[in-house]
């Protein structure tokens, strides 16, 4: 391609549409199944209960310290597979782009897009762009579909969740969201910290043999608090936390306290929140250290009757409340 930036020609259906996905997208993307002169893809049967999501990015900015808003869309899309018991196989995606956006940065967030795939051994297989008028988009939305399979004999859900069972995660929360922060150089605050953005897969596969594993949630917006209330709400049971277990690193400790934010409602995008009867709680956090994406993981708390409260217990011995989200802190943060 010879342009150097978007145009509202590069939407248009003709000739700059055509060499934008063929000479940007599809030259990295590209795969056996994935055909940019049909309208469908066709896919080989799978087999197993088949499992679909969908998600949408606008992270600002578009590049961060540990990622893209490309490897941010694959990572987003196979994790809500993989921690509802699925492994992740294909993917469709849809790209938002802002006249006058650089054409350059695009090739590079679909490069990392690209890359993201291949170690999460998905393929994009379908997709399409549109291109909106300067001033009317953030440069760059991206939205994507992920369809994978689960074994027909898994149970895992909310409803499975029972007094008693520990709770887990599998690495320090708030990383993503301060990294983003960082990145946007407000506050006149700098960083080398980087995003958890990564997939979750071989940490659900972990779990997956354990008869005991209840119910496993990525915490992305809301971070580990919203999940606990997402527990409370459909079990109508309580959730105790334990501050000193909960990992978090220093300089996410840092900037909370700094900056007022509480990193237990902070973005993660490569963690998983696991519930584990008691009984196996400790074989899984074993399974999850023996991997290097868990390594830090932890027993953090446990659920129990009462009223459907997230409560944390602190470092001093007293309990608070975990209030359910209201303000979001850090916007467009995946």
């Amino acid at each position: 391609m010879d342009d150097t930036h978007i145009s509202l020609a590069h939407g248009n259906g003709g000739r700059y549409m055509r060499e934008l996905i063929e000479e940007l997208f599809a030259r990295h993307l590209g795969n056996p199944l994935l055909n940019v002169n049909v309208d469908a893809a066709a896919l080989p049967a799978l087999e197993g209960e088949l499992m679909v999501t969908t998600d949408g990015f606008t992270v600002q900015p578009l590049e961060f310290p540990g990622g893209t808003i490309g490897s941010l869309a694959v990572h987003g899309t196979v994790n809500d597979l993989a921690v509802s018991g699925a492994v992740p196989h294909y993917l469709t995606l849809s790209a938002f782009i802002e006249e006058g956006f650089e054409i350059a940065q695009l090739e590079r967030i679909v490069i990392s897009l690209a890359h993201a795939a291949r170690e999460a051994n998905v393929a994009v297989v379908a997709g399409d762009t549109k291109v909106v008028r300067r001033g009317e988009g953030g440069g760059l939305y991206l939205s994507a579909t992920g369809i994978g399979v689960r074994p027909k004999h898994l149970q895992l859900g909310l409803d499975h969740i029972r007094p008693g069972d520990a709770v887990l995660v599998s690495g320090p929360v708030g990383d993503h969201g301060i990294a983003v922060m960082l990145a946007r150089e407000q506050f006149g605050l700098h960083g080398e910290l980087l995003s958890d953005a990564a997939s979750v897969l071989p940490l659900t596969q972990a779990l997956l043999p354990l008869g005991g594993l209840r119910f496993m949630r990525d915490p992305t917006r809301g971070g580990l608090a919203t999940v606990m209330h997402e527990i409370c709400r459909a079990t109508q049971l309580q959730v105790r936390l334990h501050q000193p277990a909960i990992p978090v690193r220093e300089q996410v400790t840092a900037v909370c306290e700094i900056l007022g934010y509480d990193a237990m409602y902070l973005a993660c995008e490569g963690r998983v929140v696991a519930v584990v009867e008691a009984s196996q709680a400790n074989d899984a956090l074993a399974r999850w250290q023996a991997l290097p994406q868990g390594r830090d993981a932890a027993i953090i708390g446990s659920v129990s009757g009462g009223r459907a409260h997230a409560v944390l217990e602190t470092e001093l011995g007293g309990e608070r409340m975990l209030e359910e989200l209201e303000d979001d802190p850090l916007p467009r943060i995946c």
